[in-house]
């Protein structure tokens, strides 16, 4: 089966407020491609090893740096790389903010170079989106045929030999899960309406992502889960990390939102960071007071979106200068999820651990204006 797709227009590549990995990363992905001598597996743009490379970044030998993209061990990306060189699809687990869409869409701009065949999971993804629909004016018309057939992304990949992503597959009604059953083991797509089906060309793959947390909404069946090699993805497992993850992605987001750079902002991140974490853990860095942990997940995902309000903040209404009045709203509404529960959570936390530390008058005093 051939599926034509309309290229994408450049001038609307530049002004779209967030460029598909592939647009926004096409120099980096094209100078792996002009150095990349490896075996490639069939109708892959890259090597493994460059794939990896450009999820972890990298100098090559012609000097050309390749930014990383996800900050973690090498290992699990290794592992990701791999299992979808295989025959097996590729489940991405973590609890939420743990960067799995992130991994995702650049995972299949490198392998496929492009990370658009996507279906969103909801409660309310029909099978339609993963299998395929009908064009109704083409149907009444003319009757089932290829051209009233209207092809989901899924059905795409299998026919290109690309990368399709499903996002929060466990979100997903089971019914409609399990639809993946037959694409994943036998690699074809019946389509009974035609007495026909889409085999899978070499090259097809399927990233899946799922959030820990969303055990027993919609329970993987053991049939399908079988079709996938999990890979889990870790929270950073050091402040540090978390607070170069933050940076660069802030970094990033203020580039593309045209935001003016605020100078040492660091500082500021780290507190947002460290309040995040502590609260997460359920304990102060020094590992000396217990404290309690809200409702909220406080993931860094929500500590860039934090940190990235705090900046147009400061760039639009401050004085250029990243400021603890400029997070502590963002902090806020992050943390106090329930109104009753969590507030009271993050009092005691401003009280018995904010108050008390040095040199954080500043957030505490902040913190307490905007919690009044």
């Amino acid at each position: 089966m051939t599926v034509s797709v309309e290229p994408t227009d450049p001038t609307t590549v530049e002004s779209a407020l967030r460029p598909h990995a592939e647009h926004a990363f096409a120099a980096e992905l094209a100078a792996l491609a002009a150095q990349d001598d490896r075996p490639r597996p069939a109708r892959w743009k890259l090597s493994p090893w460059a794939v990896a490379t450009y999820l972890l970044g990298g100098t090559l030998p012609d000097g050309t740096v390749i930014t990383p993209k996800y900050v973690g061990p090498r290992r699990i990306v290794e592992v990701a790389v791999t299992t979808l060189a295989t025959d097996r699809a590729l489940l991405l687990l973590g609890v939420p903010g743990t960067a799995k869409t992130w991994v995702s869409e650049h995972l299949a701009a490198a392998v496929s170079g492009d990370s658009t065949l996507l279906v969103q999971g909801t409660a309310g993804t029909p099978e339609e989106a993963i299998r395929y629909g009908w064009n109704y004016a083409q149907l009444l018309a003319h009757g089932p045929s290829r051209d009233a057939l209207v092809p989901s992304p899924v059905m795409r990949a299998m026919a290109e030999g690309m990368t399709a992503r499903v996002e929060e597959l466990t979100r997903i009604p089971a019914d409609v899960q399990d639809t993946l059953i037959t694409i994943l083991s036998e690699k074809t797509l019946p389509i009974p309406e035609l007495g026909q089906e889409v085999q899978a060309v070499r090259g097809f793959n399927l990233i899946a992502t799922a959030n820990d947390r969303d055990r027993g909404v919609n329970e993987l069946s053991s049939a399908l889960r079988r079709r996938f090699n999990t890979v889990v993805l870790p929270l950073p497992d050091s402040p540090d990390a978390e607070v170069d993850i933050v940076a660069r992605r802030v970094d990033q987001l203020g580039r593309s939102l045209d935001l003016p750079a605020v100078p040492d902002g660091i500082e500021e991140i780290r507190r947002v960071v460290t309040v995040f974490r502590e609260l997460r853990d359920g304990v102060t860095a020094d590992g000396r007071t217990r404290i309690k942990s809200p409702s909220g997940t406080l993931s860094t995902a929500e500590a860039i979106s934090v940190v990235t309000g705090g900046l147009a903040l400061a760039a639009h209404f401050g004085d250029g200068v990243l400021r603890a009045g400029d997070v502590a709203a963002g902090i806020l509404g992050a943390v106090v999820r329930d109104p009753a529960a969590d507030r009271v959570v993050w009092q005691e936390y401003l009280e018995t651990v904010v108050r008390e530390r040095d040199g954080w008058k500043d957030f505490y005093r902040a913190c307490r204006e905007v919690s009044a």
